[in-house]
Parts: structure tokens; C-alpha cells; sequence
């Protein structure tokens, strides 16, 4: 309790803005916005099946969620409730960076205060996903590094292991920013601390931790390396090195692009903080990786708290040097108002159509990480819109059948935003369990019969290679959902020509 009450004591400032930064997404979250994320459902149905694994991501977030809702439910402000919380922390961690850099009072507000205001961060948190939660991973992991490099204390490896195997056991990106330090260092003077037994005993923590998922990994032959193999192929946008970083630069927020280049290059190049130059490092090399293998814009994010921290350390020091103080006071200014005009790009706080003059008068377009169609609404948006209304369309169509063709139905989805949404809103309608062949849907495999079954888009030819009748019986469509979403079909399959467990092998698609 004592170590505690000191804590708050001397983290007034930074508890304040971690606040600031929760009050606004639950004042978000209450307003109800355009409704759940196409990705809120998938993460619902995979904690209706807790596994050591899923194709697309470990389980953490999954546990976390599974938890959470036995605590607070299904609403919409319960299932973003953690997020929010994992962004104020985010906040605190960016001023504790600022304090380790060395940084004093006035750092610390920067750091934190470009924290809350980067549309990425914004947007993450808004919603739940593991990406809520890999960013405070990450700066938790950078701040043990900070103190093991800065008080020579190698003991504090034990937790770097602590932190590291649970940020995998949320995302496997955790592994490129565990091996982009080791690189890091391994190209400076602290090499030194790589050695000893503490980091190998980390490191054994962290690989136990992990080591659950691994085994299922092996156990279900490799499926997410068979996930990232294809969407690098067939879905993720590819950026070349100057619009990977102009996609940066919009993220964290154009008035905070001073504040991180001048913090990488600060890392590298300053003589007092220089010995910190590992993460500067780190940045080169995961930016190199994730513009060669093609990675989505986002991947680099959750690293950005790290050079607000440092930026800010060089311009406190700067404005004292030249003792014109008012500057950082100025800059926060500044950055809090261009937050303030870029929050309703990422937080849905504007009915749509007002979003989209506002959108169009500010001349911000959509940085597309993925091949899909435009779509009046940027994709975070779009995919906010038609779920329950697609689902009412699927359960027009159940109530319609007789009774005898109830028991014997199924229901088929193109991908898991559809299927988790049916599995969502379906139990009002008294719908059965869906089906999809997307991710880890396919190795749940068929819920049900399915000897009719409701499908939900596709073609009717492609259906008909598994069913003897295919009736067009209804169509869904929403003007601000994605284009593939906007105009569904809806068919009604009757007579299989084989066994459903026959034919699921060939529904799979990971990607």
C-alpha cells in the first residue's frame, strides 16, 4: 500500500492525462458510435471457444475478453472498457519513458499528451482487438530495457521475460520487437547487457509462456504462418519506403512528426542519450521489415510512445537551453488542437453524413492497407455499419422455413464478420449457430446439419457444386457498409450432394 500511495504521489501529472485519455473513450463508447467492429464479433465467437490458439492471433486477448464479459456482460461500453484502459496506461508508460530519458515535468506532459492525441492510438482503443493491447506491451518491455541499460540492473531481465512471453501470447509481433532490441544492441555498446544469466532466464520465461501456443501451433500443422503467408499475397496493400512513411506520419499525427524524427534521431545521435541508441536502431529495422515483407502501416505503431518520450526530452532541453519556455508550452497547445480536428477521423462521434462533409472539407483521405473496394466510409468506419440489419435479413428468411426444415438447418457466412455477427444478434432471432469457412471458423468446423442451408453471399453457381437447389430467397444491402458487404445475396441451399464433413475441406480460407 505504501509503494503504491508513493506512486500516485509522484505521478500526479501522468495519472491526470491517463485519465483524460480513458474519459474520452468512455464518453465515446456511451455515445454508442456506429455500433460493433466487423472484428468485436470474430473476437466474441473465438472466446465462445477458449484454445491455446486461434489462426489469426494467440490467446490472450481472447482469455481477456472471455473474462470481461463474464464480469461486465456484452454491451458495447463493457466489450471496449479494457482497451480504453490499456490506452491510459499507454499514456502513463509514455511519461515514465520521458522520466528514464531523463526528462522532467514538461517531457512528460508532451510525451503523454502526443500519446493521446495520435489518431492510431485513438482508433486502437476505440475498439477491442489485440492491437489495444500490443502497444502497452511493447513500452512496458522498452521501459525495463531503459532501466536495465541505465542502472546497469540486470535482474530486471526476469520481468522483461514476464512482459515479453505474455505481449506474444497477445501478438506474435511482440517477437519482431524483441528481436529488433537484440539488434539494436548487439550494434552498440550495450552488447554488454546481453550476456549473464539473468537474460537467459528471461528468456526462458518468456519462451515458457509462449511455449502453449507454439504446441498448437504444431498440433493444428502451422495455420497462422499459412494466415500471414496469404495475406501478404492476396490482401495486404504494399508500400514502398516513402508511403509507408507518409502512412506514419498521418497515424501519429502530422503536429507530432517533429516530436518522433527528432526523438529517433536524438537516439542515435545525442551524446547523453545516445546510449539508448538501441531503440533508434530497433525503428530502422523493424521500418526495413515491415516495408520489405510488405506489412500493413500499423504493424510500426505501437513503438511510437518510445520517441514521443525522447522527442520531448530533446525539446525541454532545448527551449531551457535557449530559456524560452514558452515554447513546449505552445507546442502542447498545438498538438491538442490538431488532435482535437483529427479525433473525428478516428473516434465515431459524428453522424455520417456530417463525418463525411467534415471528412471531405479537412481533404483527408484513407491510407488503404488492404485490397478492397473504395467505400463511401474509411474502412475502420464501414465496418461498423449493416451487421444487425444483415442479420435480421438472415432471420426473415429461418422464420419463413417450416418447422421440419428448422431443425435441419444451417447457416453458411463468407467471412467472419458475418458469422460472428449472426452468432451475435442471432440469438434474438432464434438463430442457429454460423458457419464459415474464414479463419478459425473453418477449424471449428460445421455448426449443424446443414442439410438446407441459409448461405450468406457467394454465388449461386458455387453453391450449387454442393447443393441440388439453390434459391435466391433475399438480399441484404447498406449504403455505408464495405462494398462487399453492401449488396449480399442471400440463398436458400436444399438437398447436399454429400456429406457436409466431406465437404469442408475445401471451404477453408485463412487469410
Amino acid at each position: 500500500m505504501k509503494l503504491l500511495m508513493q506512486f500516485l504521489s509522484q505521478n500526479k501529472l501522468l495519472l491526470g492525462l491517463a485519465f483524460v485519455k480513458l474519459l474520452i473513450h468512455l464518453v465515446v463508447n456511451v455515445m454508442g458510435g456506429y455500433g460493433y467492429f466487423r472484428d468485436e464479433f470474430y473476437y466474441l465467437a473465438c472466446s465462445d471457444h477458449l484454445d491455446w490458439g486461434y489462426v489469426d492471433q494467440p490467446p490472450l486477448s481472447i482469455f481477456i475478453l472471455w473474462i470481461n464479459r463474464f464480469l461486465l456482460g456484452d454491451s458495447l461500453v463493457a466489450l471496449r472498457f479494457l482497451p480504453a484502459i490499456a490506452g491510459a496506461a499507454l499514456v502513463v508508460f509514455a511519461g515514465l519513458i520521458a522520466r528514464a530519458f531523463g526528462g522532467g515535468i514538461r517531457a512528460q506532459l508532451v510525451a503523454g499528451i502526443a500519446t493521446i492525441i495520435a489518431p492510431v492510438y485513438l482508433s486502437i482503443h476505440g475498439f477491442y482487438s489485440m492491437n489495444g493491447f500490443e502497444s502497452l506491451f511493447w513500452m512496458v518491455a522498452a521501459y525495463l530495457l531503459i532501466r536495465i541499460i541505465k542502472e546497469e540492473n540486470g535482474q530486471l531481465w526476469l520481468w522483461f521475460g514476464v512482459v515479453a512471453g505474455l505481449g506474444l501470447q497477445n501478438k506474435i509481433s511482440m517477437a519482431f520487437f524483441g528481436a529488433a532490441l537484440v539488434g539494436g544492441l548487439l550494434l552498440t555498446r550495450e552488447r554488454k547487457h546481453l550476456g549473464g544469466k539473468y537474460l537467459w532466464m528471461g528468456g526462458g520465461i518468456a519462451g515458457l509462456l509462449f511455449l502453449p501456443h507454439i504446441l498448437w501451433q504444431f498440433v493444428n500443422d502451422w495455420p497462422t504462418l499459412e494466415f500471414m503467408n496469404n495475406a501478404r499475397l492476396y490482401k495486404n496493400v504494399s508500400f514502398d519506403a516513402a508511403d509507408f512513411l507518409s502512412a506514419q506520419i498521418l497515424y501519429e499525427h502530422p503536429a507530432t512528426a517533429p516530436l518522433w524524427i527528432g526523438g529517433v534521431l536524438l537516439l542515435l545521435l545525442h551524446k547523453e542519450l545516445n546510449r539508448y541508441r538501441a531503440f533508434a536502431i530497433a525503428f530502422l529495422l523493424l521500418f526495413t521489415l515491415f516495408v520489405l515483407q510488405g506489412g500493413k502501416p500499423y504493424y510500426l505503431s505501437p513503438i511510437y510512445p518510445l520517441f514521443f518520450a525522447a522527442g520531448a526530452v530533446g525539446l525541454e532541453r532545448l527551449v531551457d537551453r535557449f530559456r524560452q519556455g514558452w515554447v513546449i508550452w505552445a507546442y502542447s497547445v498545438l498538438i491538442v488542437i490538431g488532435g482535437a480536428v483529427t479525433a473525428p477521423l478516428v473516434l465515431p462521434v459524428l453522424p455520417v453524413e456530417t463525418f463525411l462533409r467534415y471528412n471531405m472539407s479537412l481533404g483527408m483521405g484513407e491510407v488503404q492497407a488492404e485490397r478492397h473496394q473504395k467505400t463511401v466510409l474509411p474502412q475502420h468506419y464501414a465496418d461498423m455499419h449493416g451487421w444487425k440489419e444483415m442479420t435480421e435479413a438472415v432471420a426473415r428468411v429461418y422464420q419463413a422455413l417450416p418447422d421440419s426444415d428448422k431443425v435441419r438447418c444451417g447457416i453458411y457466412a463468407q467471412n467472419y464478420g458475418e458469422a460472428g455477427a449472426i452468432d451475435f444478434f442471432g440469438e434474438e432471432y432464434g438463430l442457429p449457430k454460423a458457419s464459415s469457412g474464414h479463419n478459425n471458423y473453418w477449424l471449428w468446423g460445421p455448426q449443424g446439419p446443414g442439410e438446407v442451408m441459409i448461405i450468406v453471399g457467394g454465388r449461386a453457381e458455387d453453391h450449387a457444386r454442393a447443393f441440388a437447389s439453390v434459391e435466391l430467397v433475399g438480399r441484404h444491402s447498406h449504403e455505408y457498409a464495405m462494398r462487399f458487404e453492401s449488396d449480399l445475396p442471400i440463398f436458400l441451399c436444399r438437398n447436399l450432394k454429400a456429406p457436409l464433413v466431406d465437404l469442408w475441406p475445401a471451404t477453408k480460407r485463412f487469410i
